[in-house]
């Protein structure tokens, strides 16, 4: 019995104070649509950047004197190197129809033979995909016999590890910001809310109402309030991305995506933000008006 009024007073407040509660959806909603639209910017950021790693490749160029019944043995050895991933031999013909594919000069012809040395492609795990790890494999890379030179875009991974390391404390910084902001304006919003049920929170303490049979409703209205500003603003993201993905090349696309799981997450979001925005106005607002 006490559980279903409970239940009914939660909801009571959309018909109670209709203004006071779209303005706390409406602020959860704007809320949410920062923090996900940052959130969403942030991780398809990120997912450049890996890509960009992803596409850098080690090349061991090999010694002339190597020939071909001593690659596999130098390929075996090249992929018990910690970082590595894979390995792809690259005969000096292939080089060579490489450099004309790229090019558009065939270089045996300008110069009457292939000066191009056989060298393995190397990718590497994605631990080792930054300035320290690739140098740290490279150095063991040009250290096993029948190795001439190890080159990759050292100056690549270094502007990418700087990058990151500076965009990420800066995201960090503006999402807890965000967060923040967000909590205190939603629980500011909601204790308007309660102030107008005040005549309301008085009544039930003098006829003898526990504190937690008192909260309970407000809390079951921030949850409430919070799942509807998830469901507004994870609309708005879905019609907005949508748009936008028809507008980006093909080639962007994978850039420009929001995650099916993150819908959920900007749903739970809100529910958090509306739980925790009516757990600090009760607490500060209820034990005012009670003590009055």
């Amino acid at each position: 019995m006490a559980l279903g009024y409970l239940i009914r007073e939660g909801f009571s407040g959309f018909n109670r104070a209709k203004l006071s509660m779209s303005a706390a959806i409406f602020t959860i909603t704007i809320a949410l649509l920062l923090l996900s639209s940052f959130a969403i910017i942030f991780l398809n950021a990120r997912s450049i950047v890996d890509s960009l790693r992803t596409r850098v490749e080690m090349e061991a160029f090999l010694l002339e004197r190597v020939n071909e019944e001593g690659v596999p043995a130098i390929e075996a050895a090249l992929e018990t190197v910690d970082g590595v991933e894979s390995v792809r031999f690259v005969s000096k013909d292939e080089a060579a129809e490489i450099f004309k594919q790229e090019f558009g000069e065939d270089i045996r012809r300008v110069l009457k033979f292939n000066p191009l040395p056989a060298s393995f492609r190397i990718t590497l795990l994605p631990p080792f995909r930054n300035s320290d790890g690739a140098a740290s494999v490279a150095e063991q890379l040009e250290a096993i016999s029948g190795v001439e030179e190890v080159k990759y875009r050292k100056d690549l991974l270094e502007m990418l590890d700087e990058r990151v390391t500076t965009f990420l404390g800066i995201g960090v910084g503006v999402g807890l910001c965000i967060l923040i902001a967000s909590m205190f304006l939603v629980a500011n919003t909601i204790r308007l809310a309660i102030y107008a049920k005040r005549q309301i929170i008085r009544t039930m303490k003098l006829i003898g109402a526990t504190r937690a049979f008192i909260r309970f409703p407000f809390l079951l209205e921030g949850i409430i309030q919070g799942i509807l500003g998830g469901l507004i603003a994870a609309g708005f993201i879905y019609v907005s991305f949508e748009y936008l993905g028809q507008w980006v090349s093909v080639h962007l696309q994978e850039f420009v995506q929001v995650e099916p799981l993150a819908y959920l997450a900007i749903l739970l979001t809100g529910m958090l933000l509306g739980l925790l925005g009516s757990a600090i106005s009760i607490r500060r607002f209820i034990s005012d008006t009670v003590a009055q």
